[in-house]
């Protein structure tokens, strides 16, 4: 099994990957907590744990590691330090130890932050950290779902590498989407968006099937 690496394992979509991960069987999920006491969240569900701060050098954190997925976020109180450059540090730690894979939780209008009103800070960090991971070498998916809700999955998705039209998903068929492209041969360098839709996520994931990287 390849161990998967997850920053922001402690938040709402985060504990969603890190149940996806455990259901696999390819893959085993390996928590990045930055408190003492988040410990045992995981530990009581038998799933590894590393400590590291997005802050801070994370060199670390990715050593014996196979792929990586980011899903941390500040909540808009530290957006640069974390959303953006947290996510660089992270990339560089990637690729210091020759991770196979790298996906990105990404947003709609990441790619064009300039046409965003709300959240425009947000979606300035959002831009230049995938950019950065374009830019770094290594294999990657960055994916970028529409508002966050908290609504049961459906497994049925729209995607696109850029929709017509805006709207909202549940971050249940996000970490399910999140999860899946971690597979050799789904999304390889591809960025594309999601929202809520009717085509079942495996089917919706066969356009980005590729095996180029």
């Amino acid at each position: 099994m390849e161990k998967v690496l997850i920053a922001g394992a402690t938040g709402a979509t985060g504990k969603k990957i890190v149940n996806f991960l455990k259901e696999s069987q390819y893959f085993e999920p390996i928590a990045m907590i930055r408190k003492e006491d988040q410990k045992s969240f995981f530990e009581d569900q038998n799933v590894q744990w590393i400590m590291g701060d997005l802050s801070e050098d994370l060199s670390h954190t990715c050593k014996n590691m196979d792929k990586v997925i980011f899903a941390a976020g500040s909540g808009g109180k530290n957006v640069v330090e974390i959303d953006q450059e947290g996510a660089k540090r992270f990339i560089d730690a990637s690729m210091a130890n020759h991770i196979k894979k790298f996906v990105m939780l990404s947003s709609m209008g990441a790619d064009q932050p300039e046409e965003v009103k709300e959240l425009h800070e947000y979606m300035v960090a959002k831009h230049h950290a995938d950019i950065y991971l374009r830019n770094s070498g290594l294999n990657y998916t960055i994916v970028r779902p529409g508002a966050l809700t908290n609504d049961g999955g459906t497994q049925h998705i729209q995607l696109s590498h850029k929709l017509s039209e805006q709207g909202s998903i549940s971050r249940t068929d996000v970490a399910q989407v999140l999860t899946r492209v971690l597979h050799d041969d789904t999304a390889n360098k591809e960025t594309f968006e999601i929202i809520k839709g009717d085509t079942l996520i495996g089917k919706a994931l066969e356009t980005m099937s590729t095996v180029k990287f």
